[in-house]
């Protein structure tokens, strides 16, 4: 008999990577808890929403007694935890909303998972697994001549919600360390590839470039991050999940260090090869950009070194920046669909199959 893995956040931009990629290449049996906050989209699991081994619970993380409710019904052998707020923009706005889900969602969860956990024998026991996903942005920022991050970097956290999953990553440490709980950290850089909100950059890049709109650039661009390809970051994330040890920390990055400023100059340079046909009054996708003031406390760098999980698990990125931004911006194109469902608001009336639990 297959495993059943539950998976919060799972209708989330990795989330769903990590739920198409367990459907497509494994055999385990998948329960996606999400609240369907504005950045969860159920059009992003359309592909699988049809498998025998998939369903869906709209389930708050911050409310035990559902939780408990699912654990009970599904009784996982796995749990991936990726429910989050995650904007740092919407962190600075309404710091309140990362303290709570990230947080305080986090340690619900943790307790609820104890729980359940205790009540397990023998094998099942043993077997059972907490893995939380977190971010290289714990880490704080880089000088330019620093070596990258590593699992045994300090913690720095410059933003509200940095410092809302470094406070969770400590959770989960602490109920690994105090009860005992099997768990698994992985922090990862920045991620990008199909169906990612159009707020975060590379989408809204895309997108305010098809659209003929502005397209902002915080400070000098200079800022530095790593990039990772979700395909990408999904697979290893299932390495962890089914192969490594209780307590073990890995960093998950693309080996693909560039600055903001280069990433839009690349997508822009994509788009006039792809998509030739300008909106109006555009000359150059490239004229659009437009320096603006910085945001506070904005990180000058970030870079991930891997090298623990390739030595531990085998894992490498199959895409490099330039693959991965192509794809990208090639799935942008050939799904306008999408997109203009979450820019009209549309895929907030997709919510078929809520509450279901299996």
């Amino acid at each position: 008999m297959s495993k059943r893995i539950l998976v919060t956040g799972g209708a989330g931009f990795i989330g769903s990577a990590v739920v198409r990629y367990l459907i497509k290449q494994t055999d385990l049996h998948v329960l996606n808890v999400d609240l369907l906050t504005y950045a969860g989209n159920l059009d992003s699991l359309a592909e699988v929403a049809e498998s025998p081994r998939y369903s869906f619970s709209r389930v708050d993380i911050r409310a035990p007694s559902a939780l408990a409710g699912v654990f009970q019904s599904f009784k996982p052998n796995l749990v991936m935890h990726l429910a989050a707020e995650t904007h740092v923009d919407r962190s600075l706005d309404g710091p309140y909303n990362f303290i709570e889900t990230n947080v305080l969602g986090t340690y619900h969860l943790l307790e609820v998972a104890r729980a359940y956990w205790l009540t397990l024998e023998g094998k099942a026991k043993s077997d059972f697994r907490f893995h939380h996903i977190s971010t290289d942005e714990v880490y704080g920022d880089l000088a330019a001549d620093s070596p990258a991050f590593t699992e045994t970097t300090p913690y720095a956290p410059s933003s509200p919600y940095s410092a809302s999953k470094a406070s969770a990553d400590h959770l989960v440490r602490a109920w690994c360390r105090s009860y005992g709980l099997p768990a698994l950290i992985t922090n990862c850089s920045n991620n990008y590839g199909p169906f990612q909100f159009p707020e975060k950059l590379i989408p809204y890049v895309i997108l305010s470039a098809l659209l003929g709109r502005e397209i902002p650039v915080y400070g000098d661009g200079k800022q530095r991050r790593d990039w990772l390809y979700v395909d990408d970051h999904a697979a290893g994330l299932v390495d962890v999940i089914t192969n490594a040890d209780p307590g073990a920390t890995y960093n998950i990055g693309g080996a693909s260090e560039m600055s903001n400023l280069e990433v839009v100059e690349a997508i822009c340079s994509l788009l006039e090869e792809l998509a030739p046909d300008k909106p109006e009054a555009v000359h150059r996708y490239g004229d659009l950009i437009a320096h603006v003031n910085d945001r506070p406390g904005h990180d000058r760098r970030y870079a991930v070194d891997a090298s623990k999980i390739g030595a531990h698990l085998g894992w490498q990125p199959k895409e490099t920046f330039s693959s991965g931004l192509r794809k990208t911006v090639a799935w942008y194109l050939e799904n306008q669909s999408w997109w203009q469902r979450v820019l009209d608001g549309d895929y907030r009336l997709n919510r078929i199959g809520e509450g279901a639990t299996p």
